[in-house]
């Protein structure tokens, strides 16, 4: 197995590439609703000193670049430098003002919120729900009977729903606006910030990272080598919730993420699921992924991610003949959605397997491969750099 450092940055190369990632934070420091946590951050080896290439990391939706702190360590310590960006609008509080989302416009909202102001139901039910500090979110059957009282209230929203479910529906700009595209510009003014440093780019991330590592090597070809996306947010799981997700913007409800001091509008995931849905899974995409070899990694306890559209893009991309990869982890392996930090708790689990994880995104970026036995091994391979304890 080939895994040779062999590309040595220059002095200047390093410095041009600290001044620019430098000057996009200079831009976040000036904004007023800057995030705690929210900042981008850089792991650069010393000039002149052979590299694997560079990585760049996304976390998961409403998370932060420190959710990857350890994985970024570990490739950093083995080779590679490093640079984790905030997925689109995650520098920033106030998600409502900041982050991607996909909103009716306001021809048809407007109508559908003074109905639901004028509703008592709903209106108790959202009272309730707001004034719950415990409720992440509606449980799946007060998800179903929202949606069944919508449309009650709005029959039209049987039309709407269609054009937003199918990713290429010619009335979804008819009825809906959407930043669901920042997505992918500005993780494609991130990469940018990376011209002067010589060598492979790789992209990996978490969830919706996932995606956004996924749409961001599909743009650019040319410049990632390799992909690796785990649990990656293609589509929200589940037909009711995915609905649900669709739909519950004009309420005005608002949902915990995993920062569990900050409420985020229904309308973000409604983006999250559009660009994995219409840009990631789109026929471009594939073909273009289809010249960069991608790790994709699933569990089946997931609660957040839709796997069987992971599995289908995996097959859609060539599958393991063109340089692919996939792993998906049983369900008594009791791993969860957020599957790449250990301490991060997810339906009363956690991932014991985290260190065999980080040695094959190791071993695949380094050289193409996946060892699937080691996944599901608690012993670390050692063959490949160790990954230390919490």
């Amino acid at each position: 197995m080939n895994m040779s450092v062999g590309i040595v940055p220059t002095i200047e190369q390093i410095n041009r590439t600290k001044q620019a990632i430098d000057s996009y934070i200079q831009e976040i420091d000036r904004h007023p609703d800057r995030r705690i946590g929210g900042y981008p951050y850089y792991l650069f080896h010393e000039p002149g000193r052979p590299i694997r290439g560079t990585v760049m990391i996304f976390h998961g939706f409403s998370n932060r670049p420190h959710q990857m702190w350890r994985l970024a360590d570990y490739l950093f310590r083995n080779g590679f430098n490093v640079y984790q960006p905030s997925i689109a609008g995650h520098t920033f509080i106030h998600p409502a003002k900041n982050w991607c989302q996909v909103d009716l416009k306001p021809e048809y909202a407007q109508p559908l919120k003074a109905k639901i102001q004028n509703d008592p139901v709903l209106q108790g039910f959202i009272r309730n729900f707001m004034n719950n500090p415990g409720a992440a979110r509606p449980g799946q059957l007060q998800q179903v009977a929202l949606m069944a009282r919508l449309f009650f209230l709005e029959p039209r929203l049987l039309d709407i729903i269609k054009a937003i479910e199918l990713p290429d529906d010619p009335d979804f700009d008819r009825y809906f606006t959407s930043s669901h595209l920042q997505y992918l510009t500005h993780a494609q003014a991130r990469l940018a910030e990376l011209d002067a440093m010589p060598g492979e780019i790789y992209t990996v991330g978490l969830s919706a990272g996932g995606a956004v590592a996924l749409g961001l090597a599909a743009s650019r070809p040319d410049r990632v080598r390799n992909v690796v996306a785990f649990a990656p947010l293609l589509k929200v799981m589940g037909e009711e919730r995915r609905r649900y997700v669709n739909l519950a913007g004009p309420l005005d409800i608002q949902e915990f993420g995993w920062d569990a001091n900050l409420r985020f509008p229904v309308g973000c995931l409604t983006a999250v699921d559009r660009f994995g849905s219409s840009v990631v899974l789109s026929e471009s995409s594939v073909r273009s992924l289809q010249n960069v070899p991608t790790f994709l990694v699933a569990t089946e306890n997931e609660d957040a991610a839709d796997v069987e559209s992971c599995k289908d893009f995996y097959q859609r991309l060539g599958g393991e003949d063109n340089g692919n990869r996939f792993y998906l982890y049983p369900a008594q392996d009791l791993v969860p959605h957020p599957m790449v930090d250990p301490e991060e708790v997810s339906q009363n689990m956690s991932n014991r397997f985290w260190q065999s994880l980080y040695q094959e995104t190791f071993r695949f970026l380094a050289s193409g491969r996946v060892n699937a036995s080691n996944l599901s091994s608690l012993e670390q391979d050692p063959n490949l750099p160790t990954v230390p304890g919490r």
